[in-house]
């Protein structure tokens, strides 16, 4: 049976949105990257669906990438077997071929809209645009400030963290669960595990316990963990096991999360708003490792970044609630038998590599 896993490669944050659709496959290892061009309501999650669904029926695994602006949107689509994916290249996330053609290409889908008939709606696509575009403007200003009054607590928590005790237990986990060798190459692909969407936060354990049979939860509501994690992703790769680092949203340069398949082992973070929902292996407390002393200002800080967090979401909402008015002028004119059509052209090439 196809295993499947569901991640984000894009993420909103209090410093914008975050990008790491030039991760989605080494290109210097990589068979094939399709490269989708076109404009809103064009039929982009349409074509990467026809592509999932197919490599699925043949019995490939496949990783869904999914859209932080909608979670029910498709971004991108993987074929690890393959070496091949697919992924809107367009804006925010705009992705060019770095070896055209003989790696990643593009795949034109603004063909398909009738031109003419687009145009006579121009100052409706101008007006649904403007309005999109505004609400994002308002949902990274909210969460610009939650941000900043949370790093506040960040900075205050860490004081009297007790990163010895800390280390001490990640050490004894290194010595258990990192043993031998692995079979990779000791490969790192980065993922966002999840995101703040229009629905709230959005978060996919689903592909932990898919890929993970075996979790350790660190409960952090403090960022305590990112150093910690990072020496569990550097001894993994070390002994050349592969790996997924899922970086925070908010600060990419540290991990929350980090995947070894092979070990059938997964440390995921906890905390108010992304609460692991399973049954861990074990549990790790490192917020009883710190004792900050004005526990009534954190408190008031967390409702702060609470209300600041709702307004952004609230804006995300207005985000796509404009966005989906601006497809629903695109889709009447929109060749949907002809983007059906090429993506079963390049399902059916997929096919063909399988063999």
């Amino acid at each position: 049976m196809a295993q499947i896993t569901n991640f984000f490669l894009g993420a909103n944050s209090g410093s914008g949105f975050q990008n790491l659709f030039s991760e989605i496959m080494d290109p210097e290892t990589a068979f094939d990257i399709m490269i989708l061009k076109g404009g809103p309501g064009v039929g982009k999650n349409t074509f990467m669906r026809e592509i999932g669904r197919t490599m699925e029926q043949a019995g490939a695994d496949v990783e869904y990438l999914w859209c932080s602006g909608d979670p029910d949107s498709l971004d991108g689509v993987v074929i690890p077997a393959l070496r091949c994916a697919v992924c809107d290249g367009t804006s925010p996330h705009a992705v060019e071929p770095k070896y055209p053609a003989a790696v990643d290409r593009y795949v034109d889908l603004g063909r398909f809209y009738d031109l003419p008939a687009a145009k006579a709606q121009a100052g409706e696509v101008k007006r649904h645009t403007h309005d999109y575009q505004d609400a994002y403007g308002r949902a990274y200003r909210c969460l610009k400030a939650a941000r900043q009054v949370e790093l506040d607590t960040v900075v205050e928590v860490s004081r009297s963290f007790d990163r010895q005790r800390a280390a001490r237990r990640f050490s004894g986990i290194i010595a258990r669960e990192l043993r031998g060798r692995g079979s990779g190459t000791g490969k790192i692909t980065r993922r966002f595990l999840g995101s703040l969407t229009y629905r709230g936060p959005v978060w996919r354990f689903d592909s932990v316990e898919a890929l993970c049979p075996k979790v350790y939860e660190l409960e952090d509501s403090y960022e305590q963990a990112g150093s910690l994690l990072a020496a569990l992703c550097e001894e993994a790769v070390r002994r050349d096991y592969d790996v997924a680092a899922c970086p925070s949203p908010e600060e990419p340069g540290r991990l929350e999360h980090l995947l070894i398949p092979e070990l059938g082992v997964a440390f995921v973070t906890s905390k108010p708003g992304m609460v692991y929902p399973g049954k861990p292996y074990r549990r790790v407390r490192l917020d009883a490792l710190s004792h900050p002393e004005n526990k009534a200002r954190l408190r008031f800080r967390a409702r702060m970044t609470g209300v600041l967090r709702e307004e952004a979401i609230a804006a995300l909402q207005e985000a796509k609630a404009a966005h989906d008015l601006l497809e629903g002028v695109y889709n009447p004119y929109v060749d949907f038998e002809g983007v059906r059509a090429q993506a079963a052209l390049e399902a059916g090439r997929l096919l063909s590599w399988m063999k």
